[in-house]
């Protein structure tokens, strides 16, 4: 049981280590929860989510490692992830515009539900724009080479019996980090402790970034303008990569 409950919270460390790092992903649950409240931030991280769990049946029955066979299609695969980020990265610059013309009640929102809007009219627009951005981001995550290649690499080791290091894989600062929590694979618990630390992540993140727009009156237009550049150069670095693949 000990161990059990050891490799369940070194599941959420992995998942909350892997989720929080800055990227596409996040920066669409940041300008989601800014401009339009914590459950359109919460619902963006449920799409990116939902993709994850995808890749992990696709690795569960193989698919993924099938994929990893043909570089042409994983290169066409970034290419559209990055036509994607660019497109929502304008998606991006036009919210901002939004809110500085205040088509986007940022404060309304606040004091109801930490969304846009108040009253029937609010609560209706929220929902809409709730639904759009777990639409972004599961398109966005299935296309995301960083996704793809966790899950071609380390998510399929999560299947297999055998033994990780789980802060070692923790984007920018693994290095460091190599040895500190070893804990084995091909559990169930390792799994569920895992997609419980993003359910962590996108839970906390939205709701911390509403808090601070509640305190800040320029906080969402400055979100939503490093969301768009996050994207925009996430955008063009892929298809500088899926380039040089498929014309290389």
């Amino acid at each position: 049981m000990a161990a059990t409950l050891v490799t369940l919270a070194a599941g959420v460390v992995f998942g909350i280590a892997l989720a929080a790092p800055p990227g596409p992903m996040n920066a669409i649950i940041a300008e989601e929860s800014v401009l339009r409240g914590w459950f359109a931030g919460f619902k963006a991280g449920l799409g990116a989510m939902s993709a994850d769990a995808i890749f992990f049946v696709l690795a569960a029955l193989g698919v993924v490692a099938f994929v990893e066979r043909f570089p042409l299609l994983r290169a066409a695969m970034i290419g559209v992830g990055g036509v994607l980020m660019l497109y929502f990265a304008y998606d991006a610059v036009t919210d901002l515009q939004s809110s500085f013309r205040g088509t986007v009640d940022v404060d309304a929102g606040a004091e109801a539900t930490g969304g846009a809007g108040a009253g029937a009219d609010g609560d209706a627009v929220a929902d809409v724009a709730a639904g759009t951005g777990f639409r972004k981001a599961f398109v966005l995550a299935l296309t995301n080479p960083y996704q793809i290649l966790f899950w071609l690499t380390i998510g399929v080791g999560l299947l297999r019996a055998g033994t990780l290091d789980v802060l070692a894989q923790t984007p920018y600062v693994g290095a460091s980090l190599a040895g500190v929590l070893v804990v084995e694979t091909g559990t169930p618990a390792l799994v569920a402790g895992f997609f419980g630390g993003i359910v962590v992540w996108i839970t906390g993140f939205p709701a911390a970034l509403v808090g601070a727009n509640r305190r800040v009156d320029a906080f969402a237009p400055v979100v939503a303008a490093l969301s768009a550049v996050v994207l925009a150069g996430f955008g063009v670095l892929f298809l500088a990569r899926s380039a040089g693949v498929l014309l290389g």
